[in-house]
């Protein structure tokens, strides 16, 4: 159903101010959220170390107690790049392992502002490089590996899929991108509607993400037109992979998440596009009970199966 006038009023309110410094409270944010998310290990859980450059990657596997098939998915984590970790996302993370019977592998990759682009990015690429190369080790097969990631965690698994193209390290499959940022336009006069109309009073807004993306780029405003930054930006989406992207109705990132669906259509590639209706940016990280959360699994399980995907290349969306 529609948002109703008491429920907006009560968004309204919970939504970020404008006048506070993310580049200023990201520091108390990290330690609030990392209290809010006990572990609760009802799954066999390891964590694996992947080296790059001096430094060790922490990768979570979850492993379900019912098990499909030698199926893994490799997940980046949202947060704008700055907040959240492995393990604010735990039940995020032991959810889509359960519903989808599928191994899940988190990352925890370098976080903005002590790390900026592509620092953080590199430790994703490093992370895939290292499953795809060695699938044995995780217990899955490398063709049955798909990229997946929620908001900036959507952003990063586009750019590894558009690197590993690039680069030629490993074939990407499959990859499925929830409510991601795919573009540097969050200004009041963006191109994009939905920054526009859903960009103040939604939980998530504009300026929050403007900040963000300024903490990841280290103020350097060049930097966000690059591809792996922004894959709207790439001049050549050729040659990805079979994509599932699914979009927010009241989210200011919802039109460039569909933007980016319709260039890689444009470019040639299987995509799926899904916006859910009356969803909020975060929505995923919902428990299971909520209807869009359970239909969002049931669209990722469809897509994994193999169902046949839906190319929308005008700005008509396949409700949900």
């Amino acid at each position: 159903m529609a948002i109703s006038k008491a429920m907006r009023a009560a968004l309204h309110a919970l939504s970020y101010p404008a006048n506070i410094d993310v580049g200023k409270t990201y520091k108390v944010e990290r330690a609030v959220r990392g209290l809010r998310t006990p572990l609760a290990p009802l799954y066999h859980l390891w964590d694996h170390k992947i080296e790059r450059d001096g430094h060790d990657i922490r990768v979570r596997i979850y492993t379900p107690k019912k098990q499909t098939g030698q199926r893994l998915l490799l997940f980046f984590h949202g947060g704008g790049w700055v907040l959240e970790s492995v393990d604010t996302y735990d039940a995020v993370c032991r959810n889509l392992a359960n519903r989808t019977g599928c191994r899940v592998a988190s990352v925890e990759y370098s976080l903005a502002p002590e790390h900026i682009f592509p620092e953080g990015l590199e430790d994703c690429y490093a992370a895939a490089r290292e499953v795809y190369r060695h699938p044995g080790q995780f217990g899955v097969t490398s063709h049955k590996i798909t990229l997946i990631g929620d908001s900036a965690g959507g952003n990063l698994a586009a750019a590894v899929s558009l690197m590993a193209r690039d680069r030629g390290e490993f074939a990407v499959t499959q990859q499925i991108l929830i409510y991601p940022a795919t573009h540097y336009d969050h200004a009041p006069d963006s191109r994009f509607a939905s920054v526009r109309e859903n960009g103040a009073d939604y939980l998530l807004t504009a300026k929050r993400v403007q900040d963000y993306m300024a903490l990841y780029a280290g103020g350097d405003e060049a930097v966000m037109r690059d591809p792996y930054f922004s894959p709207l930006c790439a001049p050549d989406l050729s040659g990805q992979p079979r994509t599932l992207v699914i979009t927010a109705e009241y989210d200011p990132l919802r039109d460039e998440g569909e933007a980016y669906a319709c260039a890689l259509c444009d470019a040639g590639v299987d995509v799926q596009l899904c916006r859910m209706t009356d969803a909020l940016h975060g929505y995923f990280s919902l428990p299971a009970r909520f209807p869009m959360v359970r239909r969002t699994y049931d669209l990722i399980v469809q897509f994994l199966n193999g169902e046949q995907s839906v190319c929308q290349k005008t700005n008509a969306v396949k409700k949900t």
